[in-house]
């Protein structure tokens, strides 16, 4: 399924949105150390929490925020990580950092974080790029910062 994105305004949100989007800044500004103390403060449950989190951004973090760590499954075949690297490369986005699972049942997670500055493209056309690459499973955006 294609990722698509929509900017909605605040007072249509559902309260657990809201409540998400309140925890994410009090962790981002350090008033609390942990989660369950955000959580408890603004009175969400931790399952909403985690529900919601990395689908949850406000608009002016996008506009400046120009790092984003991107989850994709691989295929357990040599070379993988190379086409997907040469492919965000190709978009001009710059990769700072590769975390890489151990493939298990023939499947292998990457999270990569690419800086953003001079992608030659939109986000969504450069992970539209990735999921076409034979041998990637899923794409996914987890965290822009």
């Amino acid at each position: 399924m294609k990722e698509r994105y929509y900017l909605v305004r605040e007072d249509i949100l559902p309260e657990a949105i809201v409540k998400t989007i309140q925890v994410k800044l009090l962790l981002a500004s350090g008033d609390v150390k942990t989660v369950h103390e955000a959580v408890e403060q603004v009175g969400l449950s931790r399952s909403a929490f985690y529900k919601y989190k990395d689908g949850i951004h406000l608009v002016n973090q996008l506009e400046r925020e120009r790092i984003v760590n991107i989850s994709i499954d691989l295929e357990h075949q040599s070379g993988m990580l190379s086409r997907v690297l040469g492919r965000v490369a190709d978009y001009g986005g710059n990769v700072l950092t590769i975390q890489q699972s151990i493939p298990l049942q023939g499947r292998a997670n990457v999270v990569i974080s690419v800086e953003m500055s001079r992608l030659s493209e939109e986000l969504g056309i450069l992970l539209e790029g990735l999921e076409t690459i034979s041998g990637v499973k899923r794409v996914r955006l987890i965290g822009q910062g």
